[in-house]
């Protein structure tokens, strides 16, 4: 498996900007982070490549946990997190979105 790509603060505030106008495609209910979030995570990466996902979780150091279990799985890079919304960034195969250089 890859693993995550580092990007230049060009490229982040590239990305920040295609991820604005974007409603977070994964929402965390009650259950929390199951295999099923994981699996929806997954697939919105591959076919979307820049994702938000909501997380409602109140407490900050569980909400910080949380982010840090969905990076390391899905090997995606934090773009941003913006109070309850973590935005992610994955290239896919089909590299969708061209990056700016560095």
């Amino acid at each position: 498996m890859a693993t995550a790509v580092t990007l230049s603060n060009k490229q982040k505030q590239y990305l920040k900007g295609l991820a604005h106008p974007l409603k977070p495609v994964v929402l965390l209910g009650a259950n929390g982070l199951t295999e099923g979030v994981m699996a929806e995570i997954e697939l919105a990466l591959t076919h979307h490549e820049l994702i938000k996902i909501k997380v409602p979780e109140e407490e900050r150091e569980l909400r910080e946990q949380i982010y840090a279990t969905i990076l390391a799985h899905t090997e995606a890079t934090k773009v941003q997190v913006v109070g309850k919304v973590l935005t992610l960034y994955r290239p896919s195969p089909a590299a969708k979105i061209q990056l700016p250089r560095r």
